[in-house]
């Protein structure tokens, strides 16, 4: 992770990657989630940070009853909860559930900023940032308030999710952050009762970012009720059915961010080469 002048807390983070979509509906959270759970399979240490201020949902996700809190910790910072085997935190373990966010960019800002550098995250492979959705000044904003490893951009078939995942795409490059690849959500639909195999939202969306874009498309996930239902009874589907197919494909997608990640910071630490004519 590059050094910046941010809080010692997040000093003992290696890496961070946010999980960002042009719109909501498209299952960035379900990604942030099960990307999470699929690194901490692979042996890595691993911290969630639910930056979805308007609408924080990993508490729920993760199965963390109403009313969890986290301890205060020299009556300024906090320490991460701890869920599945990773560590997190989110605005949704410090307001009441029913709450409405009714707050206006600056407070927005303040409110990520002091989670982020007031959590005692201590040493970790990687801090996953469910990010909100949108392209926005607050979004960007975000972006560039963190020392940020790579973005991986989550979208469905559907032309209108494609169209916003082409702008987060952009939004990134202009500010630096190398593109991780894109997830591909309810890519396929299989009918429970007879097999059918059927491309609700379209076919061959990711792809054709992929090829425009010259970014990895990290994989694509069927429309599976079982996702949903997992999430909701706060085991996410990684956990639930380690063995299952959709699980299979969480574990890919980990497995070649963390490639990804890999090859990126051996292209920032080689040192360069400076060729001296005689």
């Amino acid at each position: 992770m590059k050094q910046t002048d941010t809080s010692p807390n997040l000093a003992g983070i290696k890496n961070i990657i946010v999980v960002a979509s042009g719109k909501g509906g498209v299952g960035k959270s379900t990604t942030a989630v099960n990307l999470s759970l699929a690194l901490k399979d692979q042996g890595a240490k691993v911290g969630l940070y639910d930056a979805d201020i308007y609408g924080p949902s990993i508490p729920t996700m993760l199965g963390l009853p109403e009313g969890t809190r986290p301890e205060i910790v020299d009556e300024r910072t906090m320490k991460p909860i701890s869920a599945h085997g990773i560590v997190c935190h989110s605005i949704g373990f410090l307001v009441d559930a029913n709450q409405a966010m009714a707050w206006r960019g600056p407070m927005v800002m303040g409110a990520f900023n002091q989670i982020l550098n007031d959590t005692q995250w201590g040493e970790l492979d990687y801090l996953v940032v469910d990010m909100p959705p949108g392209t926005g000044d607050i979004q960007l904003s975000l972006a560039q308030s963190v020392p940020v490893t790579g973005a991986v951009i989550v979208t469905t078939p559907q032309d209108v999710a494609l169209l916003d995942a082409k702008r987060g795409i952009e939004m990134f490059r202009k500010v630096g952050i190398p593109i991780l690849g894109v997830v591909e959500n309810m890519g396929l639909h299989i009918c429970s009762e007879c097999g059918h195999l059927e491309h609700i939202f379209g076919e061959g969306g990711a792809e054709r970012i992929a090829q425009d874009y010259k970014v990895n498309v990290l994989g694509s996930l069927p429309l599976d009720s079982a996702i949903r239902e997992r999430s909701d009874e706060g085991i996410p589907i990684v956990a639930a059915d380690a063995y299952g197919k959709v699980a299979d494909i969480y574990r890919n997608i980990a497995a070649t961010v963390s490639d990804t990640v890999k090859d990126l910071n051996s292209s920032l630490s080689m040192p360069g080469i400076n060729i001296i004519d005689d």
